[in-house]
C-alpha cells in the first residue's frame, strides 16, 4: 500500500525503513542447535582443503616374512570433481603441469635410443622365425593337423618375447581375421573439401626460432579452439530459437564421431606444415551442448593455413543406411533362438545382417556415406609467449571442465535447457556407435556379432550417457612426444622435488644395495569397510588430515629455509603436488 502524500511534497525513496535483524534463537532450542556447525561436514571440508581423499581405497598389506599385516589408505585416484574434489583437483594440476613442460620445449623429447638385444632376446626371434618358417610349410604340404600345435608354441613364444623385456608383437596372430574382413574404401578427396598440400612429415617437433630487430631471440607457441558446425540459431543461453528446426540427429552424430574427426586434422595439419605438430588439450561442450576442443599447440603455425586445414578436414562414416527408424522403442524386434537371430515381431522375417548390409553399401556405385563430419567455421587461433601471464591463463583456461563430466559443464538452469539436453539426449539413445550397437536394430540391421541380449535404447556405450553428451572417448588428449614423460614420470618429478626439498634420501644412492633374499616381500588384498580390523573412515580421515598438515608444515619451513639460506635447495613452485 502506497502511503499518501501531502499537497507540495514529494514522495520520500530514500528513507525507507529497513527491517529488524532476525533474532537469535533461545539457547537450547532446536533451531539454535541446527545452526551450530555438524563436526563430520567440517571435518570433510577440512580433509578437502588439504587435499585429502574423501573415500581412499583401503588395502590390507601382509609381510610374507614376518606375517605383520598393516592397513593403508590409498587416494581413489579420480579426476571427477562430484567424487572426490581433492584428487580430482591434484589430476588437473597434474595436466597443467604436463602441458606446461611440453608447451615451450626448446629441445626434443624424444626417447634415447632403444638398447641393443640381448643373446637370449635374438634367441627368440630366431626361434619365433623357426616356428613361422615350419607353419607355412605344414600348409603348404597340407598338414592342417599340426596348425594348431603349431599356432600354441607361437603364442607361447610370443609370451616369452614380453616377458624378457621386448616391446610390441614381431607380427600379429594368425587367428586375426579382422584384417582379411575388412572392407576397402576409396581414399580419394570428396569434390566438395578443397585439396591440401602434401609434404613429407620431418621428425622436428620443435618450434621455429624468431629473432627480434634487438637481437634478441624467441620460440612462440599457439592454442587453438576447434568448433563443430552449426545446427540452428540458438539463443545466449544455449537453447535453439525453434527447436523444431534445430538438427538433433546430426548434432548427435558430429559428436559421436568427433574424436575421428580430430585425429583426421592433426594427420592433415602434419602433411600440410611438413613437420610432427604437437598438442595438447581438452574435448568439452559449448553452451549449446556441441564439442569443441582446446588445443596447445608447440610451435606456430600461420592462422590463415589452420583455417584452410580445419575447412578441408572430414570424416565419412561408412555405415549401412541409418535415416529412419523402421521400429521405435516400444515396438522392437525379437530375438529367435531357433533362427539365432533377429526378427521382425509380425512377420517373423530375420532382420539384414551386417555382412549383407556391407555387401549391399558396396555393391551400390552411387552408394554415399551415412554421414560425414565437419568443422564450422569457427576456428580461433593465437600465438602465446612462454613464461608470460597469458600462458599460464591459457593454461586454466584449457583444463578448466577437465574435473567435471560433459553434462555438468554447463549447469542447465531453465526449463528452455534442461528440455534441449533431453531432446539431444534422446536422440542419441538411438544413435548407433559403433557396428556392435544394439541400435541398430531400430534401422531394421542386426549389428555385427548379434546376439540375444541386445537391448535396442540402452546400449552400454558412453556415448548414449546422459552425462556424456556424446563424447565417448578420452576428453583429454596428448600427442605422444609432447613432454616425453607420462602421467607416472610427472608424479615421479613431484615426489623427488618435495625430497629433495626435505633432504630425505631416495634410497637411490645408498652405499650397501639390499640383499635380494632380505629383500621385503608383500601380499596385497582389498579390505573390505566391514572387516573388524578397518577402523571407521571419520578416524581415518582424522589421521590422514594430521598428516598432511604436518606434511605441509615440513614443506613450508623447508622452503622458507631454502628462501633465507644459499643451498642447493630448488626454490621454484613443485612441478606438481605429489601423492600420499
Amino acid at each position: 500500500m502506497i502511503a499518501p502524500t501531502l499537497p507540495g511534497l514529494t514522495p520520500d525513496t530514500t528513507t525507507e525503513p529497513t527491517p529488524a535483524a532476525a533474532a537469535p534463537p533461545a539457547p537450547g532450542s532446536r533451531a539454535a542447535r541446527l545452526a551450530l556447525p555438524m563436526s563430520r561436514q567440517v571435518l570433510k571440508e577440512m580433509a578437502a582443503e588439504y587435499g585429502v581423499c574423501l573415500r581412499p581405497v583401503t588395502l590390507r598389506r601382509t609381510d610374507l616374512h614376518t606375517g605383520q599385516t598393516e592397513v593403508i589408505d590409498l587416494p581413489c585416484g579420480t579426476t571427477r570433481e562430484d567424487k572426490c574434489s581433492p584428487c580430482a583437483k591434484r589430476a588437473r594440476r597434474l595436466r597443467q603441469t604436463q602441458i606446461r613442460e611440453g608447451w615451450h620445449r626448446t629441445d626434443e623429447p624424444n626417447p634415447t635410443d632403444a638398447n641393443p638385444a640381448t643373446d637370449a632376446q635374438r634367441e627368440l626371434i630366431l626361434l619365433r622365425a623357426h616356428l613361422e618358417f615350419a607353419r607355412d610349410e605344414a600348409q603348404r604340404s597340407a598338414q592342417f593337423d599340426q596348425v594348431p600345435g603349431i599356432d600354441q608354441a607361437i603364442a607361447e613364444v610370443e609370451e616369452a618375447i614380453a616377458a624378457e623385456g621386448m616391446r610390441g608383437q614381431v607380427a600379429p596372430p594368425h587367428d586375426d581375421d579382422s584384417d582379411s574382413g575388412r572392407r576397402k574404401r576409396s581414399t580419394k578427396r570428396r569434390q566438395d573439401a578443397p585439396d591440401l598440400p602434401r609434404k613429407k612429415v620431418e621428425p622436428r617437433t620443435v618450434g621455429k626460432v624468431y629473432t627480434a630487430p634487438d637481437g634478441t631471440q624467441h620460440r612462440p607457441s599457439m592454442w587453438l579452439s576447434l568448433t563443430l558446425d552449426s545446427y540452428g540459431r540458438v539463443l545466449p543461453d544455449g537453447t535453439p530459437v525453434d527447436p523444431g528446426s534445430y538438427d538433433y540427429r546430426r548434432a548427435a552424430w558430429d559428436a559421436v564421431h568427433f574424436a575421428r574427426l580430430l585425429d583426421r586434422f592433426w594427420q592433415n595439419l602434419r602433411r600440410c606444415v611438413g613437420w610432427n605438430v604437437q598438442y595438447a588439450g581438452c574435448v568439452e561442450p559449448q553452451r549449446r551442448l556441441a564439442p569443441h576442443a582446446h588445443f596447445a599447440i608447440r610451435g606456430t603455425i600461420p592462422r590463415a593455413l589452420l583455417r584452410q586445414v580445419a575447412a578441408a578436414t572430414y570424416h565419412q562414416v561408412w555405415w549401412p543406411p541409418a535415416d529412419e527408424l523402421m521400429y521405435s522403442l516400444d515396438r522392437l524386434p525379437v530375438w529367435d533362438n531357433d533362427a539365432d537371430a533377429w526378427v521382425d515381431p509380425d512377420t517373423r522375417e530375420p532382420l539384414t545382417t551386417w555382412a549383407d548390409a556391407l555387401d549391399l553399401l558396396d555393391a551400390d556405385p552411387d552408394a554415399t556415406p551415412v554421414h560425414v563430419v565437419r568443422f564450422g567455421r569457427q576456428v580461433h587461433a593465437e600465438g602465446v609467449t612462454p613464461g608470460t601471464v597469458h600462458a599460464d591463463r591459457t593454461i586454466g583456461y584449457i583444463t578448466k571442465y577437465i574435473t567435471k563430466s560433459a553434462a555438468d559443464c554447463h549447469k542447465a538452469e531453465t526449463d528452455r535447457q534442461r528440455d534441449h539436453l533431453d531432446r539431444l539426449w534422446h536422440q542419441l539413445r538411438i544413435t548407433p556407435c559403433n557396428e556392435r550397437c544394439a541400435n541398430w536394430l531400430l534401422y531394421g540391421i542386426q549389428p555385427k556379432k548379434a546376439h540375444g541380449r541386445l537391448q535396442a535404447g540402452r546400449c552400454k556405450g558412453k556415448v548414449h550417457q546422459r552425462a556424456t553428451l556424446g563424447i565417448g572417448g578420452r576428453r583429454i588428449l596428448v600427442s605422444r612426444d609432447w613432454s616425453g614423460k607420462t602421467l607416472a614420470d610427472h608424479r615421479a618429478d613431484a615426489r623427488a622435488w618435495v625430497r629433495k626439498l626435505l633432504g630425505v634420501s631416495t634410497g637411490a644412492d645408498d652405499a650397501d644395495p639390499v640383499d635380494q633374499d632380505d629383500a621385503p616381500a608383500y601380499a596385497w588384498e582389498l579390505a573390505r569397510p566391514d572387516d573388524p580390523d578397518i577402523p571407521p573412515l571419520q578416524h581415518r580421515l582424522l589421521r590422514a588430515l594430521s598428516q598432511r598438515a604436518q606434511w605441509k608444515a615440513a614443506l613450508l619451513a623447508a622452503r622458507d629455509r631454502a628462501a633465507t639460506t644459499d643451498t642447493n635447495a630448488p626454490s621454484v613452485p613443485p612441478p606438481a603436488e605429489p601423492e600420499e
